[in-house]
């Protein structure tokens, strides 16, 4: 299912204003209403959707700013999963998922899609995702890292609540000094609206004949060249009962100073005798890490290549935008979602 890539577009679409004609737009809901359902009968008996809450959340999301119901079984599944703990992966952060399903809840709330008693349940787990994420706040002040900041911060947006929690200027702050983080159009996509105080709630109200036509095209400027050489240690490991041997892979690997994560992989994988080999599938956030040593993620095992710096501190990037230091030990590992 392309649940969250055609929830994206969808949103992507409203903000932009489409043409008058709603007949393909009509289509494309449609079709996130029917990804929707295979998303969760796909794989029912596992207790969670095909792709993830994620990417659920971003679903109902998306058919609530364009003011469609969805049945009540399909917000009763995110509701349990929040009254049950079932956003998190791996003992990782669930502050991304959190944020989501909450702008979802605040959403159908306030467009009034839901009746009386369902709009209750509502506001009350958006209350506790948004007490959660006040008491999960880093001493960095971000809501779970950099990436997940920005969607915590438009839950308060959403609800009216940032100038009563301190915690969301120390978010603001700790954003606006880590802005280069945001160098794909789908992260500034989160951060924008947040910095200028706006969440994706507001694009169910724009008045569309009101919104000035200010789109031009983005010239972005290449990074500059960093002078030098660099080594990182590359470990990849994968846990058993898959690899009995669990670790795969260890090697020092020559590259540019400055080069990215990508490029030490392109770089190990140029080397000898040591075989190593990987591949990675484009998606909106960049290259997704997809499959090493001939090893792929398995959706239906929710396993994913997690990338790590020694001695198991998890990248708050992509493998494009991590630009690793010489001397780091760079940790490839087959983990659960």
């Amino acid at each position: 299912p392309e649940t969250g890539r055609l929830a994206l577009y969808l949103l992507g679409l409203r903000a932009a204003c489409p043409p008058p004609d709603p007949s393909p737009q009509r289509l494309l809901v449609t079709w996130l209403k029917y990804y929707l359902e295979e998303d969760w009968a796909g794989s029912r008996h596992h207790g969670h959707p095909l792709t993830s809450y994620y990417q659920y959340s971003l679903g109902v999301l998306a058919l609530c700013v364009h003011r469609k119901r969805v049945r009540e079984e399909v917000i009763r599944r995110l509701l349990a999963a929040e009254h049950h703990g079932r956003f998190g992966h791996d003992g990782g952060s669930a502050t991304d998922t959190e944020a989501v399903a909450a702008l979802a809840f605040a959403c159908m709330e306030r467009e009034r899609l839901v009746g009386p008693g369902l709009a209750a349940e509502l506001r009350a787990a958006t209350r506790r995702v948004r007490r959660r994420m006040v008491e999960a706040q880093g001493e960095d002040g971000f809501f779970g890292n950099v990436y997940s900041t920005p969607w915590a911060m438009q839950v308060f947006i959403a609800t009216n609540t940032c100038r009563a929690r301190p915690a969301y200027g120390r978010a603001m702050a700790a954003l606006l000094e880590n802005l280069d983080a945001f160098s794909t159009a789908m992260t500034m996509a989160q951060a924008l609206p947040a910095l200028h105080g706006h969440s994706y709630l507001d694009i169910a109200a724009m008045h569309c004949r009101e919104e000035p036509n200010t789109l031009t095209p983005a010239v972005l400027e290449p990074l500059p060249k960093v002078p030098g050489n660099m080594t990182v240690r590359l470990l990849v490991e994968c846990p058993e009962p898959r690899c009995p041997q669990g670790r795969l892979y260890d090697q020092q690997v020559p590259a540019p100073a400055g080069a990215s994560l990508l490029d030490v992989l392109r770089a190990a994988a140029a080397q000898g005798p040591h075989s190593f080999t990987f591949d990675t599938q484009d998606t909106s956030q960049g290259p997704f890490l997809s499959r090493v040593l001939g090893l792929g993620a398995r959706r239906h095992e929710r396993s994913y290549w997690q990338l790590l710096t020694a001695p198991g501190t998890s990248l708050q990037m992509g493998v494009a935008d991590y630009r690793p230091r010489d001397g780091e030990t760079l940790i490839l590992r087959l983990s659960q979602w």
